[in-house]
């Protein structure tokens, strides 16, 4: 396979720009490009699939379904909290975007829907579930990754440490 397309296991860079229903929601300008290990679920599954095989240097425009991005709008995924478990001081109103920790002690992404005297409605839908992604994307760097990127499965950019 040649180095100068873009295949599982390579650093990709790229330019991007995303679109939904023709609003840019996000872009690497003025933040340079994205990388991301090919091959390794960094990005939504939709668009990786669609970069495999471009060429350095080439752009191309992607339509991404909402399966193969950020899933489908779930109904259920709502819940309701009591407001006493909140914290007192904090700010509560709605579409105010909330980590919330399960169980399992993962976070989970959360957005207030809606708030009434007993209880806080929160929607853990992703705020692009449900959503065509349109990206336009140009692959401006391509590289092996080290060892510990590979092990680890994610790119590790310089003074980013996890």
């Amino acid at each position: 396979m040649s180095k100068d397309t873009v295949q599982d296991g390579q650093v990709v860079s790229m330019e991007y720009t995303l679109r939904v229903d023709g609003e840019v929601l996000d872009s690497s300008d003025g933040v340079g490009p994205l990388q991301f290990l090919a091959g390794y679920d960094n990005i939504v599954p939709g668009l990786e699939r669609e970069m495999i095989g471009m060429k350095l240097g080439e752009s191309k425009d992607v339509v991404v379904s909402p399966e193969d991005g950020y899933g489908e709008f779930e109904d259920e995924a709502f819940m309701e909290v009591p407001r006493t478990e909140f914290p007192a001081d904090m700010e509560l109103e709605e579409g105010v975007e909330l980590n919330v920790t399960d169980e399992d002690g993962k976070n989970q992404y959360a957005r207030i829907e809606s708030i009434t005297d007993e209880t806080v409605r929160l929607d853990f839908n992703h705020p692009l579930a449900g959503a065509e992604l349109h990206f336009n994307v140009k692959v401006v760097a391509l590289r092996d990754p080290t060892k510990e990127e590979l092990e680890h499965g994610h790119v590790h950019e310089e003074g980013h440490h996890h």
